[in-house]
């Protein structure tokens, strides 16, 4: 058989994986350079839709914002056997952290405490610390109302019952603790589902752990916004732009009908040089949007972060 005929051959075998080669050489460097973060969100009310799910939107873009690299992110059911699953499924996996939010509450659909025992296979026990903090915060609401000492119901002490090696942390704006545990190098965080609590929490204690984990590097981005050319031919000059600019990852949100096309290209990379950063995301945008020029295509804006 000709040589010719082995060169065709190959360079046909072989292009058609260069877009995968870059995905995969840009998911290895992500993994060897990023912290890996897991979200899991327990509740039946995410489930059925009657609440968006924005605690996992806010932990999400929080984390990245961070350094952090989101991996993946879970949302179950109130069920005990299903949080102890997902939750040893998360660990096999070996993210640097889990945060799991909502279950933290006194009503007996909060099960998040007791699903997280069953997988450490660790007693749940009334800590003194976590019931402290219970206590004060309805001490605190007493003084609010005037109203008369508030006993510490079984509902109430359910929130100081936590995993044993565990360790409460304080909830500054809300009553329900959140709870830390480490297990191996994975750090674990449970925090209430209420969105306000939740954030507080996150800010006050979480943030800067992250942080520190992420050793200096932040997240960058950046967007162009064009029309008057199909997402269809913008998909492989995305591709040619990533091989050339392997740090940078780059994505195409359609806004519009792929007759009517208008798109938002968002530029994205995490590195601990600011300016490096900047300036590797403005070649990647420079180089594709002459290559969308040059395909009729019309870069409408842009917007820096």
């Amino acid at each position: 058989m000709p040589k010719a005929f082995y060169g065709d051959y190959l360079a046909n075998t072989i292009n058609p994986l260069v877009p995968l080669f870059v995905i995969l050489l840009r998911e290895a460097m992500f993994m060897a350079t990023e912290t890996r973060v897991e979200i899991i969100s327990v509740g039946n009310e995410l489930l059925i839709g009657k609440i968006l799910n924005t605690n996992a939107q806010f932990l999400a873009k929080r984390a990245t914002m961070l350094g952090m690299k989101i991996t993946r992110v879970t949302t179950i059911a109130d069920s005990v056997d299903e949080i102890a699953k997902t939750f040893l499924e998360a660990l096999q996996r070996k993210p640097r952290f889990v945060i799991i939010t909502g279950g933290l509450g006194p009503t007996f659909d909060d099960m998040t405490l007791e699903g997280v025992a069953k997988a450490l296979n660790r007693r749940l026990e009334v800590n003194a610390e976590a019931l402290g903090m219970v206590k004060e915060r309805y001490d605190s609401y007493v003084q609010t109302k005037n109203d008369q000492t508030l006993e510490l119901t079984p509902p109430r002490v359910k929130m100081a019952t936590i995993p044993e090696k565990t360790e409460p942390i304080r909830n500054p704006v809300g009553t329900a603790p959140a709870v830390r545990v480490i297990v191996g190098k994975t750090v674990v965080f449970l925090l209430p589902g209420v969105p306000r609590e939740m954030e507080a929490i996150f800010e006050e204690t979480i943030a800067p752990l992250l942080n520190r984990a992420s050793t200096g590097s932040a997240f960058h981005e950046d967007s162009i916004y064009v029309s008057e050319i199909m997402e269809s031919t913008i998909a492989p000059l995305i591709d040619n732009v990533m091989h050339s600019n392997p740090s940078v990852y780059i994505k195409s949100h359609p806004k519009g009908a792929e007759s009517k096309p208008s798109i938002e290209i968002h530029f994205s990379i995490t590195a601990a040089e600011t300016e490096k950063a900047k300036e590797k995301l403005q070649a990647a945008k420079e180089q594709l949007s002459r290559l969308i020029t040059e395909n009729s295509g019309k870069i409408n804006g842009t917007q820096s972060n």
